[in-house]
């Protein structure tokens, strides 16, 4: 199972990245109401999106990051495990708590977890997004 999670202040959303809003979850940057859940079709995209840069697992790592979510609501942030508890080297929805997850699939694996989650990193005890995580690759490659 896995460790109790790390707790550290969120950082507020980067611009373009939504807005984080308290008991709802993640509202998209343009504005609509529709609030989604993560699944691993939209790490996938987040994936995509960042792409070469910092802002993804292989472009990080060797900068000392591992990969994480932090709840928006509870502040809490999660390494990224596998189902077994140890830690993955890359972000997956498997090895979060029971009480984070929305849904499963007939085979057990997670399906969805609060929209309140958000992908990002860890390094030295604090959250990144995406954005701040690529942000900081390339001022360190500068």
């Amino acid at each position: 199972m896995p460790d109790k999670p790390l707790v550290a202040i969120a950082q507020p959303p980067q611009e373009g990245a939504g807005v984080a809003v308290p008991g709802v979850g993640v509202v998209p940057p343009d504005g609509s109401d529709c609030v989604t859940s993560m699944t691993e079709l939209s790490l996938e995209r987040e994936n995509v999106r960042h792409g070469g840069t910092g802002g993804v697992s292989t472009n990080n790592r060797s900068l000392g990051f591992a990969p994480a979510f932090v709840d928006r609501e509870t502040r809490a942030i999660y390494l990224s495990r596998f189902a077994d508890g140890r830690p993955a080297p890359y972000h997956l929805l498997e090895g979060l708590p029971h009480e984070l997850v929305l849904s499963r699939r007939a085979c057990g694996r997670v399906a969805e977890v609060k929209p309140s989650l958000v992908s990002g990193f860890v390094r030295d005890g604090r959250f990144y997004t995406r954005e701040e995580a690529a942000q900081d690759a390339r001022w360190r490659a500068s």
